[in-house]
């Protein structure tokens, strides 16, 4: 067990009782350490982080995020939050939502609620989290403040260091002669700085948590800077270059924006890894925005060049690649989509919400022939015998490559049909995504399908029908996989890699040079173009990358 220091100030009774807390399992959620002004508060909770957050560290004393609320607003917290604990919300809803998904005991630790940018939205906000049975929550305000006022008394465990039996009076008399010796003299408080927040390149720059706290309180919309930064702003709170700051707010710029603002954007993101192609948000108009997607896929044969997306509703649409305009709309009878995949004859597979695949031959081109020629060649088809031997499943995730359909499940299991059938055991647990690709064999032209899945597991395994699948993950990562992509391009093949984290991995496969992005908003899919192309779909976006 990794041993734990003392705590400063003579404070080891408030912090075996912060302790005794942490472990009893019937205590209260809501831990609130209270006292007047310089009393100890701050510094408590800076020794149980600094052992809490340690490797090592016992299941019941672990702390597993933390925020320091000065200065902080409502969104700039839950973003910090979701962002420590690996998952994605853009406001209080989706980060509840979130943690209910997730069922592990989860430890959070806010300090300083009173120096806040908003103590009371920010108090309701502690209570909200702390009704999750499996949250703990610790937070300080000073005794007799509003933020006080709010939590005290509502199934809180209290600590007010003011009273006397939380200090052992001998050691905080060696501990002040000790600490007087050595004080240094205390900084001299300041302002923070003002920020142009209609200056592109002043909040790129910026400390993002002022930009984000004056945003939150702003009826200026800034030319559609504001409204940019609230919809990607978990993003832009992460330490990052300005350049990176100034692309990802160019991915969020809506068409309404204040027209100067694009191309000041596109500049400051020069040195950036990626450049935005462009990008279609809720709310466009030119051309419209396709609507949330639930699942994208690139088309091929006669749907070569295009992008299919599917929003929540199971409407298909079917757009451009160049510029995310609108060809064609479809509503398959499937309803919800959950994965589309395409044939090499128009046909596009459909994995719907009940685990079912389907297809839609809507674009399929009929050849044409003569009454006698149909009455011959009346048998199914090739991508009829492949549908219905998908139809006998009930899966999870669906890709295809050429005449190869692949599908996994609930169980780990990656099944693959057509020109090679086979099936192996590749996940602990769920196979949320696949992807595939086809690699030469030789000079002769032959080639093989590989099959890439994704799993709850956090790994990225690759596997060819036929072939045991590689012992060691392509990719592997303490957060589940939740979108795959693959193409084969001019630089080689990639593989994107999307996470619940709202993390976007683009891997150039023979040389594994690897690029990310994060978006802002969680990821529901991921298509790869053979240009080389990046398309992320979200609730809220389309965008489509280019890797530079």
């Amino acid at each position: 067990m990794t041993r734990w220091e003392r705590p400063a100030a003579g404070r080891e009774p408030a912090a075996a009782a912060l302790l005794g807390w942490l472990a009893d399992p019937h205590a209260p959620r809501l831990c609130l350490i209270s006292g007047s002004a310089g009393c100890g508060k701050s510094a408590l909770l800076a020794w149980l982080v600094h052992h809490g957050r340690r490797l090592g560290t016992p299941v019941e004393r672990a702390i597993h995020a933390v925020v320091p609320l000065e200065g902080q607003s409502v969104r700039g917290t839950v973003w910090a939050l979701a962002d420590q604990l690996g998952v994605v919300a853009r406001a209080p809803g989706e980060l509840v939502e979130a943690l209910e998904a997730d069922t592990r005991r989860t430890v959070m630790v806010l300090p300083d609620l009173d120096s806040s940018h908003s103590p009371e939205a920010l108090a309701e906000l502690v209570l909200v989290l702390a009704e999750l049975t499996h949250i703990r929550l610790i937070t300080e305000a000073r005794s007799g403040s509003r933020a006080h006022e709010l939590l005290a008394g509502n199934r809180v465990a209290e600590l007010d260091l003011d009273l006397e039996q939380w200090t052992d009076r001998a050691r905080y008399e060696t501990w002040r002669a000790e600490w007087a010796a050595d004080r240094a003299p205390a900084p001299e408080p300041h302002e923070p700085p003002r920020v142009d927040l209609d200056d592109p390149a002043a909040v790129c720059a910026a400390d993002a948590l002022l930009v984000t706290a004056a945003y939150e309180t702003e009826s200026d919309g800034h030319g559609g800077l504001c409204a940019a930064w609230l919809r990607a702003g978990q993003s832009l709170i992460r330490d990052q270059a300005p350049a990176d700051r100034a692309l990802v707010l160019l991915t969020a710029l809506g068409d309404g924006a204040d027209p100067r603002l694009g191309p000041a954007l596109a500049s400051l993101a020069e040195a950036a890894p990626w450049r935005a192609v462009w990008s279609r948000g809720r709310g466009d108009l030119t051309p419209p925005w396709p609507g949330p997607v639930a699942a994208l896929a690139t088309g091929s044969g006669p749907l070569d060049g295009q992008l299919l997306t599917a929003d929540h509703l199971g409407t298909v649409r079917l757009l451009n690649a160049a510029d995310a305009s609108a060809n064609d709309r479809r509503t398959p009878l499937s309803g919800q989509i959950a994965a589309m995949a395409g044939l090499p004859d128009g046909t596009v597979l459909v994995l719907d919400g009940s685990g079912r695949v389907r297809a839609e031959c809507a674009w399929v081109a009929r050849p044409a022939g003569s009454g006698i020629e149909a009455l011959l060649d009346e048998g199914p088809t090739q991508t009829e015998r492949l549908t219905e031997a998908l139809e006998e499943y009930e899966v999870t995730a669906l890709t295809t490559v050429g005449a190869v359909a692949a599908v996994g499940d609930a169980t780990g299991t990656v099944r693959a049909f057509g020109d090679e059938s086979a099936a192996v055991h590749m996940h602990k647990g769920r196979v949320t995504a696949l992807a595939a690709l086809e690699v030469p064999l030789g000079e002769d032209g032959t080639t093989a399908p590989l099959i890439y899945s994704g799993g709850a597991d956090g790994t990225v395994r690759v596997w060819s029908p036929g072939v045991e699948p590689l012992a060691t993950p392509v990719t592997e990562a303490p957060c589940p996989v939740v979108a795959l992509a693959a193409a084969s391009t001019p630089e080689g093949p990639v593989l994107a890699v999307g996470r619940r984290d709202g993390r976007v991995e683009y891997r150039v496969l023979d040389t594994d040079r690897m690029v990310t992005f994060h978006p802002g908003s969680p990821i529901r899919a991921l298509a790869a173009t053979a240009g080389g192309d990046l398309l992320i779909g979200t609730d809220e976006s389309l965008i489509c990358l280019r890797p530079q």
